[in-house]
């Protein structure tokens, strides 16, 4: 029996639309998620399949032309996804839900020293005020790693690197002791080298803080680092999620297999890597079945006209395809997910 863990948030049937010259875009299809208390959750997929937009929805971020059009985001008891006013969501936004940018140059005034922007931050959420804020900011950036925080105190964004003003915007979100920290491509723009930092900085924080902490990437090496749970959207809908191992050595979404097979350290020395051939659907539109199905080469007949339940592949891993019917043709995991789990197998 799996042991019940405390559900910190939960999305059911979410539904969110845009409203573009006349036109309306189902930019989110009725997606359910449980986050539990203290987990590290990791939403994977190709730019467009509507991760940020998804978790925008938990802190009341998205762009004035979008809204939530059905379902609920339960979090302390109260459906977030009813919020329609700021006041609403400055009793959650950054103190309770707090959110890493992937670019810190949109989160930094670049004309406001980086010690007040944090002060103002640890002001709001925590109500120091005075030397107790200014002393709380210093604690702050010797925490995220910033050294000689006196003199940093009173510098701008311009004159930090890249990795440190992505360090900026890290202690600006912890400053407020969220219960959750969403993390949307937090080192897209670093070197290698700094990425590592960067994450082993928030693992850190999550361990000290006792966050919970969602990262939304493309970047599967990332998410094998750093996550207990994954869920992979395609589309607008999460198409597949489980624990970490399940995801990566037992897949069961062709599109999972996809992103899998283009795993640069399965690549065989000399031949290009496997891309996943085709565009995502437009949106616009009404979608039939499978999304994924006009782009997989291995689709069912049943994929283009009914869409597919979620299937449990284990207690804890469930994949949103026909292929797990069991009136289905018998389809094998193709060789790259194979190949992973020898890898594992070696390893020990």
């Amino acid at each position: 029996m799996m042991e019940q863990k405390e559900v910190i948030l939960s999305a059911r049937d979410v539904e969110i639309q845009f409203s573009l010259r006349g036109k309306k875009l189902n930019a989110i299809r009725k997606c359910s998620l449980d986050l539990y208390k203290g987990e590290t959750l990791a939403i994977v997929g190709e730019s467009g399949s509507g991760k940020s937009v998804f978790t925008k929805s938990f802190v009341g971020m998205l762009d004035a032309n979008g809204s939530v059009t059905g379902g609920q985001i339960m979090f302390e008891g109260n459906d977030i996804a009813k919020y329609k006013t700021e006041r609403d969501w400055l009793k959650i936004r950054g103190k309770k839900i707090a959110m890493v940018m992937q670019d810190p140059m949109t989160s930094l005034n670049p004309l406001k020293k980086i010690g007040k922007q944090i002060r103002e931050s640890i002001e709001l959420h925590q109500g120091l005020k005075g030397e107790e804020a200014r002393k709380a900011t210093l604690e702050m950036l010797e925490k995220v790693g910033i050294n000689n925080p006196e003199k940093r105190y009173n510098q701008y964004p311009h004159e930090f690197s890249g990795g440190m003003r992505q360090r900026v915007v890290i202690a600006i979100a912890v400053a407020c002791r969220p219960d959750i920290l969403i993390c949307d491509e937090p080192t897209t723009a670093l070197d290698v080298t700094i990425q590592a930092q960067i994450l082993d900085l928030i693992r850190n924080l999550q361990k000290e803080l006792h966050m919970t902490v969602i990262y939304i990437t493309h970047d599967l090496g990332v998410v094998a680092n750093v996550a207990d749970r994954v869920a992979v959207m395609y589309a607008g809908q999460i198409v597949e999620y489980g624990l970490v191992n399940e995801i990566f050595y037992d897949a069961w979404h062709p599109y999972t297999w996809a992103l899998l097979s283009a795993l640069p350290q399965l690549g065989v020395k000399g031949e290009d890597l496997p891309t996943i051939e085709g565009t995502p659907p437009n949106l616009f539109n009404e979608i039939k079945g499978d999304a994924f199905a006009p782009r997989n080469k291995k689709a069912l007949a049943n994929d283009f006209v009914k869409e597919p339940p979620f299937f449990e592949v284990s207690e804890t891993h469930k994949a949103k395809t026909w292929y797990l019917d069991p009136r289905a043709p018998k389809i094998e995991q193709p060789p790259a997910v194979r190949m992973l789990r020898e890898q594992m197998r070696e390893r020990g």
